[in-house]
């Protein structure tokens, strides 16, 4: 066997062992992890994460996924709360401890602080008989996997079935807090996914700008107005200003015909067009105009346009 081969064999493995417990998951969610996630929710402190070797890095990505997501939470190594950072551990808070095992001895102290104290512990462990488990006022236990490490002992599977517990807990709060896309806006203002939901309000082209006809202006007139804006589209509004319909470059090549100049626009025009409000963030927007097959989007209050914003104008904030 060649070593390209070799290569591919080795990863094909590792990847069937952990898709293998990966499956077993399922039977994971049950009245345990229904407990966990309601305890959090109902929480009126944060959600301390703790673990040592590879689940603490486990630990701190899940916490940094809760806080994202709308539950404050914050990750403490397990070495290190033994050191004074149990200190941080407030009466309303809740501990989530990570080990494979439960048998980690690192986590001694923080299961005795945690029952000192009455505060909340739940652990996320694949031993039922373990010091951690028993001790946890709510246990979440996946079963015992196959490492994907060819020796079976460096933690590879374990901690990824760890990570996907963190994630369908922070799924779960995330609905049930009812967080949206502009809560998930206000805590990540920065990088690809700040661009991502960005409001279309904030970058609507405005008044002056608007290809606009009313709806009984006739089309050699209206064509004028469509060509100077170039949007390839325009806005048809009624007396109380209120759009009603759209003409595209599409209706005037289906429309066209002799008698088209002194057609009115309500005429061409296809009616209900597609609006937004301005509070719609762009990847919304791009996900909205690819489905309907638009280019342009009209920004309405109460059916008024205040704004479009082209495909173009889109795609440029997020590149």
């Amino acid at each position: 066997m060649n070593k390209k081969n070799k290569i591919i064999k080795s990863a094909k493995k590792a990847f069937a062992k952990e898709l293998t417990s990966i499956k077993t998951l399922s039977s994971t969610f049950n009245d345990n992890f229904i407990k966990a996630v309601e305890i959090i929710h109902n929480l009126k402190g944060r959600v301390i994460i703790t673990g040592i070797g590879k689940s603490a890095h486990i630990g701190n990505k899940i916490s940094a996924t809760l806080t994202s997501t709308g539950t404050p939470s914050y990750f403490i190594h397990a070495t290190e709360a033994s050191h004074g950072d149990l200190g941080s551990v407030q009466k309303n808070d809740c501990v989530i401890a990570i080990s494979n095992s439960g048998e980690t001895s690192e986590l001694n102290n923080i299961i005795q602080f945690t029952k000192r104290f009455n505060i909340t512990l739940i652990s996320i462990s694949s031993n039922s008989k373990s010091t951690l488990h028993k001790n946890a006022n709510i246990g979440i236990l996946y079963k015992k996997p196959i490492e994907a490490c060819p020796l079976n002992l460096a933690p590879t599977t374990s901690t990824t079935m760890a990570m996907i517990i963190g994630d369908c807990i922070a799924a779960a709060l995330l609905e049930l807090k009812g967080f949206k896309s502009k809560h998930f806006k206000k805590i990540h203002p920065g990088g690809n996914i700040g661009k991502d939901l960005k409001y279309i309000g904030e970058i609507m082209h405005l008044k002056k700008a608007l290809p606009i006809a009313e709806k009984d202006e006739k089309m050699s007139e209206a064509l004028i107005e469509m060509t100077k804006k170039s949007f390839g589209c325009l806005g048809v509004v009624d007396s109380k200003n209120k759009i009603i319909g759209i003409i595209t470059d599409g209706d005037l090549r289906r429309k066209m015909n002799s008698k088209f100049f002194e057609k009115k626009a309500s005429e061409i025009m296809t009616k209900n067009p597609t609006i937004a409000n301005k509070e719609m963030i762009v990847g919304e927007a791009i996900s909205l105009m690819n489905k309907k097959k638009i280019t342009s989007l009209f920004v309405c209050e109460n059916k008024k346009p205040i704004g479009i914003v082209h495909i173009h104008d889109l795609l440029r904030i997020t590149s």
